[in-house]
């Protein structure tokens, strides 16, 4: 008997859906809507100059040595230029500007050949961290 009033129920309702008909408070299905967020005020935009110091200062507070690249914004873009013994360096000199403020970033940091020999005789050898599985125990690393 349950069954049958369900699907009549359902039946109904998707009658009344098709009909284009409002349904009942009861079966009508919740409507989310996505919220729109506030609106917020524009942040003021930074003159290049403000711009090329602050990346400058985080390169000074950084790992990475502050002299070994030079950095130039104009129009909110910034140009790093230098070279490195480090392949990460150039993508974390792409992130300290991004974060700085720059709109865009155009990377010329050349990597030197010795870095880059080294970085792929790392791969050939595997020298990544073992993936161990939940289950498995950590002395069994099928080295």
């Amino acid at each position: 008997m349950r069954k049958i009033y369900l699907v009549a129920v359902v039946c109904a309702t998707a009658g009344a859906a098709l009909a284009g008909t409002p349904q009942s408070p009861k079966t009508a299905a919740p409507v989310h809507q996505r919220a729109t967020p506030p609106a917020q005020p524009a942040k003021p935009r930074q003159s290049d100059a403000q711009i090329e110091a602050n990346i400058k200062a985080r390169f000074a507070k950084s790992k990475i040595a502050p002299e070994k690249f030079t950095v130039h914004v104009q129009g909110g873009i910034a140009t790093i230029e230098g070279k490195t013994d480090v392949v990460q360096h150039k993508g974390v000199a792409t992130r300290m500007a991004k974060t700085g403020g720059a709109l865009a970033v155009n990377n010329h940091v050349q990597i030197s050949d010795a870095a880059k020999k080294k970085a792929a005789d790392n791969l050939e050898q595997g020298r990544r961290r073992v993936q161990v599985k939940r289950g498995d125990s950590r002395s069994q690393t099928g080295r």
